[in-house]
């Protein structure tokens, strides 16, 4: 779990691991449901999820999810727009970045007036700062990079509020991460009864 407001039902962004064999019970995502799968094959009914894969269920849509091989996925709940009905399933592994700034491009996943989501490239030994924006979120899929003089390696979560300044220096590896800005300028949806 790496972040959570409610009980039973929450607004959750977490790192899940799935057994091998493993399923969970069919079930609707009324607040919506966004994931990126970072091993291993992540399934239900509408197919296969292979690692890279990105998912958008957003509100009302449903599913019974699996991984006959096991899986781990990064996933968020509950942070649509209510109204949202855009589902996504994007390939990040075969999608060509395009370059944005000095050392970094990026693959554009998700857009709208709330938010924007993207894969995002970093060179090896490069000084990233930003700083216009109104929520930045990111997660390491690969590679590193110092911020606050923190290490975030593979799996590392960084969320920051709006208006504050990210200045990190990445690794000789560089880093790739999921990233989402914007989206914390309101206040977050609760679910009822969390």
């Amino acid at each position: 779990m790496l972040d959570r407001i409610g009980d039973e039902v929450a607004r959750a962004t977490s790192i899940v691991r799935y057994a091998p064999g493993s399923s969970f019970a069919a079930h609707t995502h009324t607040g919506g449901e966004e994931f990126l799968v970072l091993e291993g094959v992540f399934q239900d009914e509408h197919g296969d999820f292979p690692v890279g894969t990105h998912v958008r269920n957003p509100p009302t849509t449903s599913h019974s999810p699996s991984a006959e091989e096991g899986a781990t996925i990064f996933v968020k709940l509950w942070q649509f727009d209510p109204q949202d009905r855009t589902q996504l399933r994007i390939d990040t592994t075969t999608q060509k970045p395009q370059a944005v700034g000095a050392g970094v491009s990026e693959i554009p996943l998700f857009e709208d007036a709330r938010e924007r989501v993207r894969i995002e490239l970093w060179e090896a030994a490069a000084n990233i700062h930003i700083s216009d924006h109104k929520g930045f979120e990111a997660l390491v899929i690969a590679g590193s990079f110092t911020e606050g003089g923190e290490v975030f390696g593979r799996n590392s979560w960084l969320r920051v509020p709006p208006g504050r300044a990210v200045t990190a220096t990445t690794g000789s590896q560089g880093a790739r991460l999921w990233v989402k800005s914007d989206h914390l300028a309101e206040p977050p949806i609760i679910p009822a009864g969390g």
